[in-house]
């Protein structure tokens, strides 16, 4: 039997013609930050003196579409150099067997010209001989150039894959003084494309794929060496982590299988297992580091309040996402003075009945509404009058528009003393408080008076009051319990009335007043103390829509109080298959901060059980050591449909005895009788039929939530003292009495014992 040769299956899978379904080279930055990048390469602009050759790999390796990518990278580089005899020339060789010369440096004198010109390149074909083209250069020179005076860069866009040396040549050319980019195209070998560039390697080597990402990272490297310059100084250049890949043949061992092989001197064939192995493209990546320049974003000065979502529109704009309360406001900001177009009045008691003390403590309130409320951008102007039997009108509406000079001004107003004559006051601020050239008509702001005083009227105030009012003035009062019916005569209303119990609350009232002036929705206990925790049904039956109402509902609600960490603190905890704390009570010290966080807070699914989170809210949320306050009103607020409340009226009670007001605020068109067993004494039960009836609820649930936080504490409700130390009420105070093993104010720190 003849003998036969070792065979060897061999199977070869050609791939070279796919092109790459993800980047062949991907920065690793936040789509945010990829935008920037993107924006800032149209901010950079070459105008040195320098020549520029393009070296365009148009070899069969590359391909014809890879190659009309090369010239688009091309001609995107080109629309930043500043083109001219003087200043940027280009030029452009393409090279495949053979280097040619597509057009010398001083051909063209214009940006048009040069990409008109770049655009009509025609693909050549052939080996990819790049070292031909490197040695091409070093007899020749730049071709057209002007002979090393002027900074010489070499732009190489290929595909890596020469078929000659390429490192010789190369380092010929550095030793010049050339400045050589690589550019990878199609599927690169990034190790001989670190050959051909200059050092340092990681910013000269660039991916042609994406264009506008080389585009960057090339005149990034030139405005390092003054030869590009940013627009914008606030510009700069940063590493970022980036991965390029690239697409290898390799030989992979498959298996074994049975062949032949004829043994020598003999006639038998001899069976064996003979290996077979497989060809294929893998894909290799290579760890880098990638310098881009970006630009700061309209976005990252974060213009949006109140937990609004900036969402950037190119470099400079940007459009803001609000909360439903701010939806038709500029940058989602509240309706404060500085936003609202005012002209307002400050009418100050300086009668005997409201002595030197009380005269003092309204113009100190002015003062603090004119810190907080005013500023550059502000469109209200202040005016303050004093009176007592005649009106003094001691700085005009308007007069002063810097700040620190207003608040010298309202330094020197003397007491008056005297009658506390307010009806005619009212009347002469109607006639002359707001000046002889008052705008009309739609040119003219809105006009109001505020009233301040602690004695009661010594003639009739409710005739000019309601001239006033007819003049469209809006008259708003401040004063003691003293003069509340008479200043909501006055007024009006009461809901144009604050009243203070001492000169703290006095000061408390700014922010108030700053919403009546520009018609807010009605604040919640903005001068109060208190720990306020949402509880969230967050489970499969209420649903991720219905969830999403209810974090707009508690959004509406949080910007009605004042949260930082000396008045309201707010948490929230979700639960449905799991309890889970989106935050704490002191995790966000700003109502902005609370606001996003509600918006971030996870819907879970699953099946809910309000009474596992109200005893998690006891445990783990309403304690000291978790930010709760001693002596702080605490009021807890359970949004749920129903379903799972079964569990809760053991927890509910617990949380109520031990100091913290629980409201449960029902959702369906039937309110269950699970639910109804939660009311508790005081009825803290509110039924909305609809998840979208919400917002029609919300003033009942500020409503109950002030009234709370107005009802006496008890200092040891929640106890302060950790460690299962025992909280002991003391002349108006508290002390901890501890463990054994712990000391300290709460018992927080384990004692030292001495040994025995």
């Amino acid at each position: 039997m003849p003998s036969f040769p070792l065979l060897e299956a061999i199977f070869i899978f050609l791939l070279s013609g796919v092109r790459p379904s993800h980047p062949l080279q991907e920065v690793h930055v936040s789509r945010e930050t990829i935008g920037k990048i993107s924006a800032a390469s149209k901010m950079i602009r070459c105008s040195a003196a320098v020549d520029v050759l393009f070296l365009i790999d148009g070899s069969y390796s590359v391909g014809k579409g890879s190659f009309e990518r090369s010239k688009h990278f091309a001609v995107m580089v080109c629309d930043a150099l500043d083109i001219g005899p003087e200043r940027v020339r280009v030029g452009a060789l393409q090279f495949g067997s053979v280097p040619r010369l597509e057009f010398p440096l001083d051909s063209f004198s214009s940006p048009q010209e040069v990409k008109a010109n770049m655009k009509s390149v025609v693909f050549k074909g052939g080996r990819t001989e790049t070292g031909l083209a490197l040695k091409y250069l070093l007899r020749k020179g730049f071709p057209g150039g002007r002979n090393a005076s002027v900074p010489q860069i070499l732009i190489v866009v290929t595909d890596g894959r020469s078929q000659g040396h390429v490192a010789a040549p190369a380092k010929q050319l550095k030793e010049r003084g050339v400045t050589v980019f690589a550019v990878g195209v199609r599927f690169p070998r990034w190790e001989e494309l670190h050959v051909l560039a200059s050092e340092p390697r990681e910013q000269h080597v660039l991916m042609a794929e994406q264009v506008e990402d080389a585009t960057n990272g090339l005149l990034s490297t030139l405005s390092k060496s003054d030869i590009c310059t940013v627009a914008s100084p606030d510009c700069q250049v940063q590493p970022h982590p980036c991965e390029r890949k690239t697409l290898e043949t390799v030989r992979e061992l498959v298996g074994s299988a049975l062949c032949w092989r004829g043994s020598r001197g003999t006639d038998a064939v001899l069976v064996a297992l003979c290996p077979f192995s497989s060809w294929k493209r893998v894909v290799l990546t290579h760890p880098a580091t990638c310098y881009r320049t970006a630009c700061p974003g309209a976005c990252d000065s974060q213009p949006c309040q109140n937990g609004g979502t900036c969402v950037p529109e190119g470099l400079d704009r940007y459009r803001c996402l609000c909360p439903p309360a701010f939806g038709g406001e500029a940058n989602c900001a509240p309706k404060l003075s500085p936003e609202c177009r005012i002209d307002v009045l400050f009418l100050l008691a300086s009668s005997a009945g409201t002595t030197l003390d009380g005269f003092l403590r309204a113009k100190a309130f002015v003062k603090r509404f004119v810190q907080a409320s005013l500023g550059e951008d502000s469109r209200a102007r202040v005016g303050v009058a004093r009176y007592s039997g005649e009106l003094m009108v001691a700085v005009p509406v308007g007069e002063y528009q810097d700040v620190p000079d207003l608040l010298r001004s309202l330094d020197g107003i003397p007491f008056g003393g005297g009658a506390t004559l307010t009806g005619g006051a009212l009347r002469q601020a109607a006639e002359r408080g707001f000046g002889s050239a008052a705008r009309t008509g739609q040119d003219r702001p809105r006009r109001v008076v505020v009233l301040l005083t602690e004695s009661p009227s010594q003639d009739d105030v409710a005739g000019p009051a309601r001239r006033a009012r007819a003049r469209e003035l809006l008259l708003l009062g401040v004063g003691t319990e003293a003069v509340r019916a008479e200043l909501e005569e006055i007024t009006g209303s009461p809901e144009r009335v604050l009243v203070y119990t001492g000169p703290h609350d006095l000061f408390r009232q700014t922010r108030e007043l700053q919403g009546k002036l520009c018609s807010r929705p009605p604040p919640g206990c903005q001068a109060r103390s208190l720990d306020l925790v949402f509880a969230l049904d967050a489970s499969a039956s209420v649903g991720p829509e219905n969830f999403a109402r209810m974090q707009s509902f508690v959004r509406s609600c949080a910007l009605r109080f004042d949260v930082n960490p000396d008045v309201t603190q707010v948490g929230l905890v979700v639960y449905g298959g799991q309890v889970r704390v989106a935050f704490g009570l002191d995790t966000h010290a700003t109502r902005a901060a609370v606001l996003r966080a509600v918006s971030q807070a996870p819907y879970l699914g699953g099946v809910g059980s309000a009474g596992t989170a109200l005893l998690h809210i006891h445990d783990r949320v309403m304690t000291v050591q978790r930010g709760a306050r001693p002596g702080v009103p605490k009021a807890v607020v359970v949004l749920t449909g129903g379903l799972g409340a079964e569990d809760a009226a053991v927890p509910v009670r617990k949380l109520r005895n031990n100091g913290v007001s629980v409201l449960v605020v029902g959702v369906g068109p039937v309110l269950r009788e699970a639910l109804r067993r939660l009311a508790g004494p005081r009825d803290s039960l509110l039924h909305v039929a609809t998840y979208g009836d919400l917002r029609h609820h919300q003033d009942a649930l500020i409503e109950w939530i002030c009234g709370e936080a107005k009802r006496p504490v008890n200092l040891c409700k929640p106890s302060p003292c950790m460690h299962e130390g025992t909280c002991i009420l003391q002349n108006g105070s508290y002390r901890c009495e501890c463990q054994d093993g712990w000391q300290g104010p709460h018992c927080g720190k384990r004692s030292l014992r001495c040994p025995q």
